[in-house]
């Protein structure tokens, strides 16, 4: 057994421990980076619906994108797609090498203390309202590529068919930069979703890499 594995193993009692600890409102995620299709490798709780064999969210893939630079995320809130109010923080697992290979995650559903906030908030007749990003979690990784693709055309307000060149290398930019394209089939569904060809869009992957490394 490889070191990394070994991590992840002994990692999976302490996730049950950290959710009995904490109640039935947390979720403990144990992820493996080296395959983000089916990175859940073990969870206690249930906040995110999420089961074993389950794929990371829009957080883990920015984390992988940023290999061994990535740092710990602690203490951010995301809004689930279901309307869940869900506080966490993401902690790297690396090995002995320092190579970054998985995380350790806690989600708390924090969902009646917002509404006891907003609640308040209203009553003392003060704004405490704020816009929460919404995260995709669950266990088909399409879904979550599906949803960063679609967030980016919320942000530009018009039709793929209607994007000048330029903007599609900025989206297939900001793609690369959330890690999407480390998971595999995401070039052909990018393509797919926005109504171009495979060839145009490993093009257009292959032109913002080179500009990285340039």
């Amino acid at each position: 057994m490889s070191e990394q594995d070994a991590i992840l193993d002994a990692l999976a009692p302490v996730a049950d421990g950290i959710a009995a600890t904490l109640g039935s409102f947390c979720e403990v995620v144990v992820h493996d980076f080296r395959r983000p299709e089916q990175s859940v490798v073990a969870i206690a709780g249930s906040v995110t619906d999420r089961t074993v064999g389950g794929s990371m969210s829009e957080i883990g893939m920015g984390l992988l994108a940023r290999g061994d630079d990535a740092e710990d995320q602690l203490n951010y809130v995301t809004r689930t797609a279901s309307g869940k109010l869900v506080k966490s923080s993401t902690m790297l697992l690396r090995d002995s090498g320092g190579s970054v290979f998985g995380a350790l995650c806690v989600n708390l559903d924090v969902t009646a203390l917002g509404q006891l906030r907003t609640l308040v908030g209203e009553l003392a007749d003060v704004g405490t309202a704020a816009e929460t990003p919404t995260t995709t979690f669950g266990d088909d990784v399409d879904a979550v590529v599906d949803a960063i693709v679609d967030e980016h055309q919320l942000r530009l307000n018009k039709p793929w068919t209607a994007l000048s060149r330029e903007e599609r290398l900025d989206l297939f930019r900001s793609l690369h930069a959330r890690g999407v394209f480390a998971v595999r089939r995401a070039v052909p569904q990018v393509a797919a979703r926005i109504g171009i060809s495979r060839a145009s869009a490993y093009n257009y992957l292959a032109e913002i890499r080179e500009q990285g490394a340039s």
